[in-house]
C-alpha cells in the first residue's frame, strides 16, 4: 500500500488483508481450545481488552472535540467517528467472554458467593452471573447508541448544511463523557479487576481510560499522518495540527505516569495485605522486569520524544513513535491481565492469535466504517476558524 494512494483507496485495499488475518487467526486460536480452554480464553481477554480501547479511546476523543472545538479535533474527527461505529462488532466478540466465565473469574466458582457474603455482601452481590452479563448489556447500549446518534448527526450535517447540528452534537457529548467514564470505569472493573476479587483500587478504571484515550490518540496519529498529503485532509492536517496532537499523547502520558503512581503510592502507604499483593506480584516479582520496561518506555522515552517540538511538527517521525507506543500499550495490558494467571511472564502463542484475531477484525471493521466518508466535516461552522489558525 502506497502513501501516495488517497485514503479512500488506501482504506478499501486494507479491509481485504485485515479481514483474512483476522479470520485466519481466529481459526488458528479456535483450533487452540480445543487442547487448551483455559489459555484460549485467557488470551481472548487480553487480545479483547486491549482493542477494546479503540472504539472507546475514539468516543471519548470525539465527544471530547465536540465540547472543546479544538482545532486539532477536525485532523482525527472522521477517524474517530469510524470507530466509534465498531461497537456492534465488539458486542458480537464479547460474546466468548460469557461462555468461558467460569474458566476466566474465581467469583464464579461454587461456594464462592456464600463465603464473600460473610465479609463483603455487595460483593457477593455485585460478583453475579446474571448481574454481570445485565451491566455488560447496558455499556455496550450505551456506547453504540453514542457512537451512533454523534455519527449520524454527523453525516446529516454534511447533507444538509444545518448548523443546529453543531450545537445538539455538543449537548450530547456533555452528559455522554460522563457516561462514557463511568461505564468504561465499570467495564474494566467487571472484565479485568474482578480477575483478582480480593483486590481492589479506585483508580483503576481511570487508569484504564487514559489508556484507552492514549492507545487510541497514537492509532489516530499513524493514521492521519498516512491521509495528511490527500485534500481535504490536507488543509487541517498541518504540521501545527500535528503538534497539537503530540502535546495531547503528551498529555496523555503524563497523566498516565500520574495516575499510575498514584495509585502505587496509596496502596505502598497503606500496607495492607489485600492491596500489595496485586503490586508484589507484578513489581516485584518475576514480573518486575516487565514492569521497569513500562517505566522507561511508557513514561521515561516518550516523555523526552514527545517534549521535542521539531519531532511533533513532522507527521512521518510522529507516525513512527505513534507505533511504537501502541505496542507499549499492548504490553501494559498484558501486564495487567496476564500476572492474574501466571506466576512469571509467559507469552503463548494464543495471546499473537488473539491479538491478530480481534485486531484483524476490528481493522477490517474501521476501515469499512471510513471508507467512503469524507475525511473531514464539510459544514461544521469551526472549520473556518481551525483552517485560519493551523498554519
Amino acid at each position: 500500500m502506497s502513501m501516495s494512494d488517497t485514503p479512500d483507496v488506501q482504506l478499501e485495499r486494507a479491509q481485504k488483508p485485515a479481514l483474512i488475518v483476522g479470520v485466519a487467526a481466529a481459526v488458528l486460536l479456535a483450533a487452540l481450545a480445543f487442547s487448551d480452554k483455559d489459555q484460549f480464553f485467557r488470551s481472548y481477554l487480553y487480545g479483547f481488552v486491549f482493542w477494546m480501547a479503540f472504539p472507546l479511546g475514539s468516543l471519548a476523543l470525539l465527544m471530547l472535540h465536540h465540547l472543546t472545538g479544538g482545532g486539532w479535533g477536525f485532523v482525527i474527527r472522521r477517524l474517530c467517528e469510524a470507530g466509534a461505529r465498531t461497537f456492534g462488532l465488539m458486542a458480537i466478540l464479547f460474546l466468548p467472554l460469557l461462555a468461558g466465565m467460569s474458566r476466566l473469574y474465581p467469583w464464579t466458582k461454587a461456594g464462592w458467593a456464600e463465603e464473600a457474603a460473610k465479609h463483603a455482601p455487595f460483593k457477593a452481590v455485585y460478583l453475579g452471573q446474571p448481574f454481570f452479563i445485565a451491566r455488560a448489556v447496558i455499556y455496550f447500549l450505551v456506547w453504540i447508541g453514542l457512537g451512533y446518534t454523534l455519527s449520524k448527526w454527523s453525516m446529516d450535517e454534511d447533507q444538509t448544511g444545518d448548523p443546529g447540528m453543531h450545537n445538539r452534537m455538543e449537548a450530547l457529548s456533555a452528559p455522554g463523557l460522563i457516561l462514557y467514564g463511568l461505564t468504561a470505569t465499570f467495564a474494566v472493573i467487571d472484565w479485568v479487576m474482578s480477575l483478582d476479587p480480593n483486590w481492589m483500587s479506585t483508580m483503576y478504571g481511570l487508569i484504564f481510560v487514559v489508556v484507552h484515550i492514549f492507545t487510541t490518540m497514537a492509532f489516530l496519529i499513524f493514521m492521519a499522518s498516512r491521509f495528511a498529503g490527500h485534500e481535504p485532509l490536507a488543509t487541517v492536517a498541518t504540521p501545527s495540527r500535528f503538534h497539537d496532537l503530540g502535546t495531547l499523547l503528551f498529555a496523555f502520558t503524563m497523566l498516565w505516569a500520574y495516575l499510575s503512581f498514584s495509585q502505587f503510592l496509596i496502596i505502598w502507604a497503606g500496607n495492607l495485605k489485600s492491596e500489595i499483593s496485586w503490586y508484589i506480584h507484578r513489581g516485584m516479582g518475576e514480573w518486575s522486569w516487565v514492569a521497569a520496561m513500562l517505566l522507561i518506555f511508557h513514561f521515561f522515552v516518550p516523555f523526552f520524544i514527545l517534549l521535542n517540538r521539531p519531532l511533533k511538527r513532522r507527521r512521518d517521525l510522529m507516525a513512527r513513535v505513534a507505533l511504537v507506543l501502541i505496542v507499549i500499550s499492548a504490553l501494559d495490558v498484558f501486564w495487567i491481565v496476564t500476572p492474574s494467571f501466571f506466576p512469571a511472564p509467559t507469552i503463548h502463542l494464543a495471546d499473537i492469535l488473539a491479538l491478530a484475531a480481534i485486531g484483524g477484525l476490528w481493522l477490517w471493521a474501521f476501515a469499512r466504517q471510513a471508507h467512503g466518508r469524507p475525511l473531514v466535516p464539510l459544514h461544521d461552522p469551526r472549520m473556518e476558524e481551525a483552517v485560519e489558525h493551523g498554519a
